[in-house]
């Protein structure tokens, strides 16, 4: 995701279709972007699979279980090294933990279906 930093002084002064536009330049461009990613990143993963015969692994659960626990300690310590990132972190997991569900019957179960193969739910 990328961001967009504006002064909210300044973004205050702009009439309200000024931030109509912004917002949805904002959005169009991070769209493209996150699209234009998805695009390259498939095509580089067919360049190493058909032309350099990279053979693809799922990372080993016990290795991803550690990774996941060193990852919270870490930004546990961040989360917790200023008022700020309390708040940042909190609002944070806050979403995650409320979209999770809801993720794992929509996002993942289409692309569960589209490509049970590859199923990476499992």
């Amino acid at each position: 995701m990328f961001e967009a930093i504006i002064n909210e002084e300044a973004w205050a002064e702009l009439p309200a279709d000024l931030q109509a536009i912004l917002r949805t330049a904002i959005s169009d461009v991070n769209q493209s972007v996150l699209d234009e990613y998805t695009a390259r990143n498939n095509d580089a993963l067919e360049t190493l699979v058909n032309e350099h015969n990279v053979e693809l692994r799922r990372i080993p659960d016990d290795v991803l279980a550690q990774a996941r626990e060193h990852s919270a300690e870490v930004v546990g310590e961040l989360a917790a090294s200023s008022e700020l990132a309390t708040r940042i972190y909190d609002s944070y997991r806050a979403f995650q933990d409320k979209v999770e569900d809801y993720h794992a019957i929509s996002e993942q179960a289409y692309y569960n279906a589209r490509n049970p193969e590859g199923d990476t739910s499992q």
